[in-house]
Formats: C-alpha cells, sequence, structure tokens
C-alpha cells in the first residue's frame, strides 16, 4: 500500500496510473472510487484509502457507480489477454479484439490506448516491426527476414516502418550500411554534447562521447560532418539543454521493441519542471509490475534531454541513476524547476 500523502496526490490529479493501486473511500458518502474518479474531490479529512475494494467493503464501504472501481481487475485481464493475442503474426482486428476480450469496440479502444499510450493497430505494427528487427539480424536474406515477420510483403513491410526504423531493412541487417548520418560534436552548459541526425530526425544526443562512439553504434553507416540541414538540429538541441522552458519539437529517428516505445512516450509526456517515478511510468503504460523493465527502457534511450528520461527519480525521491552522471541529471532537474529540486545535491 503506498502512503497516504502520495495517494491523496494521485487523488487530486486524478491520475489513471494509480487505478488499481488503492481506492479511495469517502466516509461521508460509504462509497469507495477509482483514484481517477471524476467525481467532485471529497474534503481530505473524509477519506480513507485502502488496497483493494474488497478492504473498502469491509469497511461498510459500497462501490462507486460512477468509475465502477471494481472493474479494475477485469481491465488489466482483458489488457493481458489482448497484448498476447496482438503479439500474434496475424493480430485480430479491433472488433475481433474487443470480442474476445468482452467489450465493445469502441469502448476498448479507449481502454487500450489509456493503458498502452498507443492504439491496438499501432501497438500491433510495432511488435510486427519488432520481430522484423530480430529477423533481420538472423535471417540470410532481407526478403526472408520480412516474412518471417509476418508481412505479406516488402511493400507493406516498408509501408508499416515508414518513420519507424529510419533505415533500410539492409541497413538494420548490416549494421547501418546505406545510412548516412552526419554529426557534430558542440559546448554546452553541461558539457560536450554530442548530435547525430539521419535525413529523417535526431537519432543520438548523448554527452562525452565522440565520433568514434557513433562510429561503434553504426559501423557501415557513413558518418559525415554536420551539414547546414543538420546544424539546425543542433541548433535546437543545445535549446533544449540551455532553456528546456522553451525547447523545440524536434524530429527524432529512434526505434524500440513496443514497451520501450510507449516508455519514451510517456516521457515526452513529463511537464518540464515535473518528475515521475520509475513506478509512475510503469503504471502509465499499462505494466504496474514491470519497474525494472520500465527502468532498462529508461536507460535504454539514445536521445537524452529530447526524450527526458532526467525527468524519472526514484520512489523515496533520490534521482536514480543515468547515463551521463547523477550531476548533469541534477543539473537538469534544477533548471526545469522540479518540484524535489531541494532534494537534489548541490554541484
Amino acid at each position: 500500500m503506498i502512503d497516504a500523502d502520495t495517494a491523496w496526490a494521485a487523488v487530486l490529479r486524478r491520475d489513471r496510473s494509480f487505478d488499481g493501486r488503492f481506492v479511495t473511500g469517502v466516509l461521508t458518502t460509504g462509497i469507495y472510487c477509482r483514484p481517477s474518479c471524476a467525481a467532485r474531490h471529497p474534503a481530505r479529512s473524509n477519506v480513507r484509502f485502502f488496497s483493494d475494494g474488497a478492504a473498502a467493503r469491509a469497511s461498510g464501504l459500497r462501490a462507486c457507480k460512477r468509475c465502477v472501481p471494481d472493474d479494475v481487475a477485469r481491465d488489466e485481464a482483458a489488457m493481458a489477454k489482448a497484448l498476447h493475442l496482438l503479439r500474434a503474426q496475424e493480430p485480430p482486428s479491433l472488433d475481433e479484439l474487443a470480442e474476445a476480450v468482452g467489450y465493445a469496440p469502441h469502448h476498448f479502444h479507449r481502454l487500450f490506448k489509456r493503458a498502452t499510450g498507443v492504439t491496438p493497430a499501432a501497438f500491433a505494427r510495432a511488435e510486427r516491426a519488432k520481430r522484423a528487427t530480430y529477423a533481420l539480424a538472423s535471417e540470410e536474406r532481407v526478403t526472408d527476414a520480412i516474412y518471417e515477420a509476418g508481412y505479406s510483403g516488402p511493400s507493406r513491410f516498408y509501408e508499416d516502418t515508414k518513420g519507424r526504423l529510419g533505415m533500410t531493412p539492409s541497413a538494420w541487417k548490416n549494421g547501418g550500411a546505406g545510412a548516412v548520418i552526419r554529426w557534430a560534436v558542440v559546448s554546452t552548459s553541461l558539457g560536450q554534447m554530442l548530435v547525430a541526425a539521419t535525413e529523417k530526425g535526431i537519432c543520438r544526443l548523448s554527452f562525452d562521447e565522440g565520433g568514434e562512439a557513433l562510429a561503434d553504434r553504426f559501423p557501415k553507416a557513413e558518418i559525415l560532418p554536420a551539414d547546414a540541414t543538420t546544424q539546425s538540429l543542433i541548433e535546437g538541441a543545445v535549446q533544449a539543454v540551455e532553456n528546456p522552458s522553451r525547447m523545440p519539437d524536434l524530429p527524432l529517428d529512434v526505434a524500440g521493441t513496443a514497451f520501450q516505445e510507449a516508455v519514451w512516450q510517456e516521457l515526452r509526456r513529463i511537464p518540464v519542471g515535473e518528475t515521475r517515478t520509475y513506478a509512475d511510468i510503469a503504471n502509465a503504460v499499462g505494466k504496474p509490475k514491470a519497474v525494472r523493465a520500465a527502468g532498462s527502457a529508461n536507460g535504454a534511450n539514445n536521445v537524452a534531454v529530447l526524450i527526458p528520461c532526467h525527468r524519472v527519480v526514484r520512489t523515496d525521491g533520490s534521482l536514480g541513476g543515468y547515463a551521463y552522471g547523477l550531476e548533469r541529471k541534477a543539473k537538469l532537474l534544477e533548471r526545469e524547476g522540479a518540484a524535489d529540486s531541494p532534494q537534489i545535491p548541490m554541484l
């Protein structure tokens, strides 16, 4: 059971990621609700928190008819079954999926997107693209890998992964062969920063790295100095570091598993000046028990600052880890005016 202050804060912001972790008992009305219930907030003095609906009912409370808190377990079971079905080589349509889990299509579509951050169709495409990535690393021929991943043909693969993979299938299989990556190292107030981009967007933003590290990541790509087009991306990246409240919306060329991309998407939703815990992120992507996996996805981020993994801290308020050092993480949060910055060590 989480502490009462954390629970009350989740209720005040109607945080759906806490649904299923506790219920809110309102003593004056005799009901219990989800943390995200849309009803008017009661006075704090009239509220008690319970680990689940059973505990609330044992205290004489009844379930809210508006938010139906006892349906959380049903929602979770439906999500687990849906995720399993969508990972099949031939995933079901929305109507078939909704029927299989016992929901109306439009309702389940909303439930799925709220839980994962993506639609069922987008999740299925991401899973198929992930299978293609693995197959490209093991199959002798690109065409074989495409069919092995479940695509009906190469044209469907190209259409499905346009803007996701950022490189051709051959490039994925051969360490970036055929891809052109332009890069530069620039000085910032946080130290030397590497910015690298393909024609689709920034594919790498890191600190204390140079061309050798970039070449190790893409050993067969054509690595070239930054040009005029790349320069505008570099300037935007510097602005994101120096003035995060005015961070520009820069194009990114990154790809990961469906879970990683859901985590990265959730990271980009964290407002400047706020932080989330690893547990918050796991809940937000519909995987409340995958706290460690959320941490791993956080660490797999190849585009620091622009995908703000530095805004994730431990539950106790400590900084946790950061690939580029805790001093940089502390400085970024201090610069953004994060609410928990007093807990950040002075540099």
